[in-house]
């Protein structure tokens, strides 16, 4: 599964991960701490989309 950002675009995807935030690939959106912010805008979980 794919999460966009709604704010700039930027894409989590839950099979690379984001590992340069130390976010392991495989890690499923629901597992990412709420407090997650997006690395390009800074907004929250909230503010990200299914892709």
């Amino acid at each position: 599964m794919k999460y966009v950002c709604d704010v700039c675009g930027w894409e989590y995807d839950e099979e690379k991960g984001y590992p340069e935030g130390g976010i392991a690939p495989g890690t499923k959106w629901e597992d990412i701490p709420e407090d997650f912010e997006c690395p390009l805008c800074s907004v929250g979980k909230d503010q990200f989309s299914e892709a």
